[in-house]
């Protein structure tokens, strides 16, 4: 009668406890905590536990990503996410690189080009940007023939696009973030570099050309990036 509720006599005696070991830190996006968090990067070591005491190795675990502030933990792969700081500066520099590679292609004489541009950058978070310092950047740029040598002058037309450098520069700033942002975020990027070049009038061959280049590093198929420049065109700015 008094054994119904008895319990084994080794319930607690066997287990397996993991001995776990910090080998590293930094700040990550923790998806648990939705936001900016610390970071432990750990190691650790299965082992076998007889009375509470690890006895026997049973392998290695991890490493892991475990947050320090609501301990979840996470494969290594989780650090491939920016933080939220980070892609904050990650879609600034894209928003700037387009429009710099815009103006680049169609040239800077037209004041609502420079508008648009100027327009588009601070409301990407460059809150201090204005025409003369996106003139002397690209003027800089085209002078600057070690960093960017497919930028020359083109007459009429500001600076030739045709360049590979100026498509390494666009290839760089957008191909990293691409892959973190939705559809909508990517042809919003489009779209704003498509809006910088109908400022003045339709598109030219250059501008397009840029565009294109835009939407292949956003990870945009070419019918859909042909799509979204002619709709931009029917758009009033």
């Amino acid at each position: 009668m008094h054994a119904q509720g008895r319990r084994s006599p080794d319930w607690c005696v066997l287990g397996v406890r993991t001995v776990w070991r910090t080998v590293g830190d930094g700040e990550f996006f923790c998806p648990g905590c939705g936001g900016d968090r610390n970071y432990h990067r750990r190691v650790g070591r299965r082992r076998l536990v007889v009375f509470g005491l690890p006895l026997l190795a049973r392998g290695p675990v991890g490493p892991v990503v475990e947050c320090t502030a609501c301990g979840a933990r996470y494969g290594m792969d989780i650090l491939d996410h920016p933080t939220t700081t980070r892609f904050s500066a990650m879609l600034r520099d894209a928003v700037h690189t387009v429009a710099l590679a815009v103006l680049a292609a169609g040239g800077t004489e037209a004041r609502t080009v420079r508008r648009a541009a100027v327009g588009a950058v601070r409301a990407a978070g460059f809150a201090d940007c204005s025409e003369e310092q996106l003139v002397t950047l690209i003027e800089a740029l085209a002078a600057d023939t070690g960093r960017l040598p497919g930028l020359r002058a083109a007459s009429g037309s500001g600076f030739d696009a045709r360049g590979t450098a100026l498509a390494i520069e666009l290839h760089e700033a957008l191909e990293p973030l691409a892959p973190h942002l939705a559809p909508a975020g990517r042809e919003s990027i489009l779209l704003q570099g498509a809006r910088i070049a109908l400022a003045d009038g339709p598109y030219r061959p250059a501008e397009r050309e840029v565009l294109s280049t835009v939407g292949r590093a956003l990870s945009l198929c070419p019918d859909d990036t042909a799509r979204l420049l002619t709709a931009a065109t029917r758009t009033p700015s």
